[in-house]
């Protein structure tokens, strides 16, 4: 799920002030502890290969987050994709594997056990 900037509803516009917000937008339930993350990835990465190991060979953190720049494909368990470019809000459910078609700077919001999991995974396909 992703949204533009534009495309999320106004809620207030006042003179020095817009507020938008766009409902329902993932849930947070039973997660406990959110990590806030900020991401710079360079063209050409494809962390589908660290995957492998989880269940279904893909992340299994849910985030929330802000692509300030770049572009990244997301692909999904059901085997759909979207591309998420800079300027956007978006939403990965656990299920995903991620790759860059331009670096990016992404700032996400995941449940810090589920997330902290992942990211070990990475670092020990990294070191073997």
């Amino acid at each position: 799920m992703k949204i533009a900037k534009q495309d999320i509803p106004e809620k207030l516009n006042v003179p020095g002030a817009i507020a938008r917000q766009e409902l329902n937008f993932g849930s947070v339930a039973g997660y406990g502890n959110i990590a806030g993350e900020y991401f710079s990835l360079k063209q050409g990465t494809d962390i589908a290969p660290l995957l492998k190991g989880l269940e279904s060979d893909l992340c299994q953190s849910p985030h929330w987050g802000y692509m300030i720049e770049g572009e990244v494909t997301v692909s999904y368990l059901d085997g759909t994709e979207e591309t998420i470019v800079g300027g956007e809000l978006f939403y990965w459910p656990p299920g995903h594997s991620v790759r860059v078609g331009v670096d990016a700077e992404i700032i996400l919001f995941s449940p810090q056990a589920e997330h902290c999991a992942v990211v070990d995974h990475l670092k020990r396909q990294l070191e073997g």
